[in-house]
């Protein structure tokens, strides 16, 4: 993550210690329109007292892989706290559906929408076309170069993905006289799983990664709107408004991106408290002039000692110029023994002032660890709602803990699971499914073996009907019997053609209407005999006995579990299961993530006041020193008259004491450097921090916290209802 993104979460994490601390709550709803301009309210909306109902909606956003809005699903939770058994509810939504009960409402007039809720809470859903109050648009770049994500699929090198986020939610609020935009501050965030064997190398500003040997999980933050809010120049603090992935790709593809938007931050803002800052303001200023003060008293020695030092090299010239150096050194001793005094007074301003910080520091640790403790506990209440088992979270724990949450909500693992219940159940219907199978096999080898005695019946009655015919038309062109006729054809009494003529009339006959039906009749009337019936039911038995028609059934068998447990493996319920063991473990990652954040800062936090600590420590050890120097100043200013009476010692003594006093300068000057040091690295940028322009400041951090709080819902609600309201967009996958 940025600096510029570190520091303005620093900012804001460190006033809300201030001013009382965090409470994770869920997420805000709002009924206005998305870019109307409209004029604050007063006080921001509260529950009601009188009817305890609340509405928690959560905005689906389906859109295109750039970001473009295909659909909007909203979902609705009416929390009927008080049992009530008529709800007030109002919405734009069409197509409501009650998800979760079978409550039903009356539509009045007016647009009052009134559930028979009989004292429970109503969860329903519907579609919405409405402007969102913030736009996110997706854009992609190969090498540097623009292109399209239909392009990008399957393609190799440096690939660029940018979310851009536009807030178009303000209201117009009065700050310092005159009329401002002050924007509804939703912090967006946005993550993606990127696999490792597509992409490498991957970097995103704004954000944080997570790898687990196989995945990145990439999550970025920003903050539309919130540095027209607060007034601050990009160059003192850039605070981001978009995030920006980049990564080595081979043959592009890319799962879906969810970004959540909440204005959650700053809803939870405790202005009341801010007055502190104010006192922070006070002990900053006392700090600095006891810095100055500290300054100007280093300086003054440094010159004394250097006019010492100048008059001491006189002396060595000559004893006549001895006198008017010794004066001068008297005069030297006295202000640097009076600028002796300032610096002890101010190192001992800088004590105090430090020891007043560092008797802050087990409240502020304190406050930190409560924060944490709050987010723990509030971690364990979503994950105990979700259904999960799992040891109670802790500052020590929740990583290890979360991480195998996520571990069993793995899409595989889970998929596996239900394979395996599903297979057990069919196996345990196998005789059943077999029996089935059976009956429709036999079916088949039954209207086979029919066919096959049907062919054998039909051929002999043709065979009886044929002799019949022939017997007619022997009789009918010759007038003789055809045993006659056989007995001619045999001895040879009837020629070829005769006999040709003979078979053709026989023939024509066959083939006559009137014969195939007459066949027809006497091959159903054969195969409706109890002795066909009886030859077929045999030859049926027999062939259900044979290896192949038991090996069908078999096969057949194992392809119809395989088609149950298909189907089971595709039903509502299962995929289901499936769609929230992958929701789950995104909303852990997510968790975790979050954590993740807030222990960063905590362990800096610690840092900082152990710091602050050693500080007022070297502060003291700085007091003691400067103690010692007002001592040795006024020893110093004492023996200076001693000099000036003992001017004739003082020649034998000459070389000594320009060494000495040299030796001195020099120590001043490091002094003086050292605390100069100090002023500008230290205590001025601390002040700089403190002192900026706090009252413009904190007066946008109100209207900002305000504005927060007055959008509570998108879709609509009832008048007496509070309300909180948090979107989900979802952009397609890419290949």
């Amino acid at each position: 993550m940025k600096k510029s993104v570190t520091k303005i979460l620093a900012l804001c994490l460190c006033v809300l210690l201030a001013v009382g601390g965090i409470a994770m709550t869920a997420f805000a709803l709002n009924t206005d329109e998305n870019t109307t301009e409209k004029q604050a309210d007063p006080e921001p909306a509260s529950v009601s007292d009188d009817t305890g109902v609340s509405k928690d909606e959560t905005v689906y956003v389906l859109a295109e892989a750039d970001g473009s809005v295909r659909k909007i699903i909203v979902s609705d939770w009416i929390k009927n706290s008080l049992g009530n058994a008529a709800v007030n509810d109002r919405t734009e939504l069409t197509n409501v559906e009650n998800v979760k009960g079978d409550e039903t409402y009356t539509l009045n007039g007016d647009g009052l929408r009134v559930w028979d809720a009989q004292g429970n809470d109503i969860y329903y859903r519907g579609d919405i076309e409405k402007e969102l109050p913030v736009d996110l648009s997706v854009s992609y770049k190969l090498d540097g170069k623009p292109i399209s994500a239909e392009e990008l699929v399957g393609k190799s090198g440096r690939v660029t993905i940018r979310f851009d986020y536009r807030n178009k939610q303000y209201e117009t609020v009065e700050i310092d006289g005159r009329q401002e935009k002050i924007y509804v501050p939703f912090a967006m965030l946005t993550g993606v799983l990127l696999d490792d064997d597509v992409f490498t190398n991957v970097e995103v500003t704004n954000g944080k990664l997570i790898n687990d040997g196989s995945r990145t999980a990439v999550v970025g933050i920003a903050f539309p709107g919130l540095q027209e809010n607060l007034a601050i120049s990009k160059d003192k603090l850039e605070i981001p408004d978009s995030v920006e992935i980049s990564a080595d790709v081979s043959d592009f593809r890319l799962a879906m991106t969810v970004t959540l938007a909440t204005n959650e931050l700053f809803s939870e803002l405790d202005v009341d408290s801010l007055d502190d800052v104010s006192e922070l303001s006070a002990s900053m200023e006392e700090l600095t002039s006891a810095m100055e003060q500290l300054l100007d008293g280093s300086s003054q020695l440094y010159d004394g000692l250097a006019t010492l030092l100048e008059k001491s090299d006189e002396l060595v010239e000559g004893i006549d110029r001895l006198a008017a150096g010794a004066e001068s050194l008297k005069n030297g001793t006295d202000s640097l023994d009076a600028g002796a005094a300032e610096l002890q007074a101010g190192a001992a301003q800088l004590h105090e002032g430090l020891n007043t910080l560092a008797s802050n520091n087990d409240a502020l640790n304190g406050g930190a660890k409560q924060v944490f403790d709050t987010l723990l506990a509030t971690a364990n209440t979503q994950l105990a709602a979700a259904g999960l088992d799992v040891p109670t979270l802790t500052v020590e724990n929740y990583a290890q803990v979360l991480d195998g949450v996520a571990a069993s909500l793995d899409g595989d693992a889970v998929y596996a699971q239900a394979q395996s219940q599903v297979t057990a159940a069919v196996e345990a219907q196998k005789d059943t499914i077999m029996q089935q199978v059976a009956t429709a096999v036999r079916v088949e080898v039954a209207a086979q073996v029919t066919t096959a005695v049907r062919e054998e019946v039909t051929a002999q009655v043709t065979q009886v009907v044929r002799e019949t015919v022939a017997e007619q038309v022997v009789q009918a062109a010759l007038h003789i019997d055809k045993a006659s006729y056989d007995a001619a054809v045999a001895a040879g009494q009837v020629d070829a053609e005769t006999q040709g003529k003979i078979e053709a009339v026989i023939e024509q006959q066959m083939q006559s209407e009137q014969i195939l039906q007459q066949i027809q009749a006497g091959v159903d009337t054969q195969m409706a005999t109890q002795p066909i019936q009886d030859t077929v039911t045999a030859k049926t038995d027999e062939q259900m006995q044979s290896d192949t028609v038991k090996q069908t059934i078999a096969q057949q068998t194992e392809l119809q579990m395989q088609k149950i447990i298909s189907e089971q493996m595709e039903s509502d319920e299962v995929q289901a299961q499936l769609a929230a063991a992958a929701e789950g473990a995104k909303s852990v990652a997510a968790l975790k993530a979050s954590l993740d954040s807030y222990n960063g800062f905590y362990l800096g936090l610690q840092s900082y006041t152990s710091g602050v600590a050693d500080a007022a420590a070297g502060a003291g050890t700085l007091q003691d020193g400067t103690d010692t120097l007002k001592a040795g100043a006024s020893a110093l200013a004492d023996g200076a008259s001693q000099l000036y009476d003992g001017i004739l010692t003082l020649k034998n003594g000459t070389p000594a004491l320009v060494d000495g006093i040299t030796q001195l300068r020099d120590g001043a000057m490091q002094l003086s450097d050292g605390l100069k040091e100090f002023d500008e690295e230290g205590v001025q940028k601390l002040a700089d921090a403190v002192n900026g322009d706090l009252d413009g400041l904190l007066t946008r951090l109100r209207a900002t916290r305000d504005v927060s709080l007055r959008y509570t819902n998108f879709a609509g609600m009832g008048e007496d209802m509070d309300g909180r309201v948090k979107f989900i967009y979802r952009t397609d996958s890419i290949g």
